[in-house]
């Protein structure tokens, strides 16, 4: 980067609409979308600031297991100096020649346009799936599930993504067969504050060893939400999202290793033989447009108690990877959270990957109450998982919930009241009364303590009528 005298930046240089372009970046924390609407490209909008609505929907082109792809991401919560080398398109790009591109051609004609408002994210996103890898039959509309039509005008988009066949040849198909960018090191510094790409997990350490006060940056989906909507600063943001310690994904005789820095996306793409209740669980995590840009350590890291990701790794009896000054150190999930948002992470230390043992539990079932099917946060998550001895008696237990405590828990004590017990009616009852015994959730808006607590007793029955008598994923 190349700043002046007073620290400003004049160099953040990355491919926008096919053109390399240099942009002032006078704030680490201006978000792409702002640059684009500041530039003239007003396609993208400010719906929500959040990642709830898509309105600001653009591509990426990122690498894929078959080469490149187009990646649908929230511009809204895409720090500028985060798309530096980066390849990204907006919808103004995709018109040739004055004929609309069939992506808007069949969004146009199948009336997928009312106030238009949301309508470009719908396109961005639809663009996206056009040219997935590997499609062959019709577009998919659940590609479109992280964007919102505040008119209600969901059957003629839906309709829209059904009409479109295969990708014809064209410059966007071309483009994907070339690689993707790839991500170098580089320090931003200007009047506002600071904003570092390490490449290597010994330049991360060694920068968070210079910049006590540093705070590192993953894909972005909660932090960006704290600086568009609480105005939250920070001297010095690190992303991880260039360290290839932290973009691992082995898959042994003994264990799955996942990096922390992969996204949902990249992990459910990469996971190919996952258990059903994983698969089940990547399609209730979020939208596309968040699982495109969320990774699994960023969840785990934040301490939310009602962060996804953590009641499935504890029912997995996960353990992650830590890196810091004094080297690398393996930690069991259960004993991760220490409290609310907070974890056993000193400071100085990265979180760099998760693993989870095989072989996998015999039944495994993943539960989320929300208020909305789909794209929302959980109000209580609960994911159990059973092994059964010769007897068909229960040999291993684990309940595991979010929303129902400060931080994502075990139900130890619901665990211990079946084991040795044969699976049924009769041991669910035992085990609610362990949860009622044990269990004091907190009353928010999302629902109420006493809630709360009588979901989590449900959600053990129904595991049992899903599985009963030990019946196996």
């Amino acid at each position: 980067m190349v700043t002046d005298a007073g620290g400003t930046c004049r160099g953040i240089s990355f491919v926008l609409n096919g053109a390399p372009v240099t942009a002032d970046c006078h704030d680490p924390q201006t978000t792409l979308l702002d640059y684009l609407r500041s530039h003239g490209l007003t396609g993208a909008k400010e719906g929500c600031a959040e990642g709830e609505c898509g309105a600001c929907a653009v591509v990426q082109v990122k690498d894929h297991l078959s080469g490149s792809a187009y990646q649908a991401l929230n511009s809204c919560l895409l720090f500028l100096p985060a798309v530096v080398g980066k390849e990204i398109y907006t919808v103004e790009s995709l018109a040739r020649s004055g004929r609309l591109h069939p992506v808007q051609h069949a969004m146009a004609a199948g009336g997928g346009s009312q106030c238009g408002y949301c309508t470009p994210g719908f396109v961005m996103s639809l663009f996206a799936e056009h040219y997935r890898p590997g499609r062959q039959l019709s577009c998919d509309p659940a590609a479109l599930e992280g964007n919102l039509c505040r008119c209600t005008g969901y059957r003629p988009i839906r309709d829209a993504a059904l009409s479109l066949g295969p990708a014809t040849e064209d410059v966007f198909s071309a483009r994907l067969r070339r690689p993707a960018p790839r991500a170098d090191s580089f320090t931003l510094t200007t009047d506002a504050g600071r904003f570092s790409r390490p490449v290597t997990l010994p330049e991360c350490l060694a920068l968070l060893r210079d910049n006590p006060s540093a705070r590192l940056l993953a894909g972005g989906t909660d932090l960006a939400v704290e600086s568009n909507l609480a105005g939250r600063r920070f001297s010095h943001l690190i992303s991880v999202e260039a360290l290839p310690e932290l973009g691992v994904f082995e898959d042994g005789p003994a264990a799955i290793e996942i990096g922390a820095g992969l996204t949902l996306d990249e992990i459910q793409t990469r996971w190919k033989d996952a258990p059903a209740a994983v698969r089940q669980w990547f399609r209730l995590f979020a939208s596309p447009l968040i699982r495109n840009r969320a990774t699994l350590g960023g969840n785990l890291a934040t301490a939310s108690s009602i962060g996804d990701a953590a009641p499935l790794l504890l029912a997995l009896d996960a353990a992650v990877k830590i890196a810091g000054p004094d080297g690398i150190r393996a930690v069991p999930l259960s004993a991760f959270f220490t409290g609310y948002r907070r974890t056993v992470l000193a400071p100085g230390e990265i979180l760099v990957s998760v693993a989870i043992p095989k072989p996998f539990p015999a039944v495994l079932r993943f539960f989320k109450l929300a208020k909305r099917k789909a794209d929302d946060i959980s109000t209580v998550a609960a994911v159990f998982a059973l092994d059964f001895d010769r007897r068909g008696r229960v040999e291993m237990a684990r309940f595991a919930f979010g929303g129902v405590a400060p931080t994502p828990i075990r139900a130890v004590d619901a665990e211990a009241e079946i084991l040795g017990e044969p699976w049924n009616p009769a041991a669910v009852r035992q085990a609610q009364a362990a949860i009622r015994r044990t269990l004091a959730p907190l009353t928010d808006h999302r629902g109420s303590a006493e809630y709360r607590l009588a979901m989590a007793q449900s959600l053990l029955a129904k595991f049992q009528c899903e599985a009963p008598e030990g019946a196996a994923v």
